[in-house]
């Protein structure tokens, strides 16, 4: 039975985060998703703790195992622990940049690799980095519904004081007005 791993930095956890990890589920008939939390991303700035992320990350999958990921690429977390049967969950946007992961073709190694593709996402481009890889076969598409939702206009709005109805979940919501996060000083 596979097991879905579904990184990020979640700052913050938003509906489009929400949605490809439920499409993933379905899809893939996953009878567990663990959302892994980055401590450090290699890859991004972070804007809040990890302490606070994974606080936010657990209200917005509450269904899920949430747990912070100490290692700042994915390889290194898929080397220091063993998964069974892993399927790791990215979007199309994050694929596009596979190549430039650390040892893309050893994550393939270790783990298939799930991209959430939108209507209209050109494909020509997910198929240039598909060309890139030893092993386009552990690579599988699957399509989720458009959310209009990026955690820096999240943020943004946060700081303006806006509501955040409808880009993030509820809980997320409260947690960011009640502890003011994202407020500029």
């Amino acid at each position: 039975m596979a097991i879905g791993l579904f990184g990020g930095a979640f700052d913050p956890p938003h509906v489009g985060h929400v949605a490809v990890a439920q499409a993933a589920k379905e899809r893939f008939a996953l009878p567990r998703l663990v959302v892994l939390v980055s401590a450090a991303p290699a890859h991004k700035r972070v804007y809040s703790e990890a302490q606070t992320r994974l606080e936010l990350a657990r209200a917005a999958f509450p269904d899920d195992e949430v747990r912070l990921d100490p290692y700042p690429r994915t390889i290194e977390l898929l080397r220091a622990e063993r998964f069974d049967d892993p399927l790791f969950v990215i979007g199309a946007d994050q694929f596009c940049d596979f190549g430039s992961w650390e040892e893309p073709d050893a994550v393939l190694e270790r783990t298939r690799v799930a991209v959430a593709t939108r209507p209209g996402f050109p494909r020509e481009r997910l198929d240039r980095v598909l060309e890139q890889l030893q092993r386009p076969d552990r690579v599988v598409f699957f399509d989720v519904e458009p959310v209009p939702a990026a955690s820096r206009d999240i943020r943004a709005r946060a700081a303006a004081g806006e509501p955040l109805d409808g880009l993030v979940p509820p809980a997320v919501a409260a947690l960011i007005a009640e502890r003011g996060l994202y407020r500029r000083d």
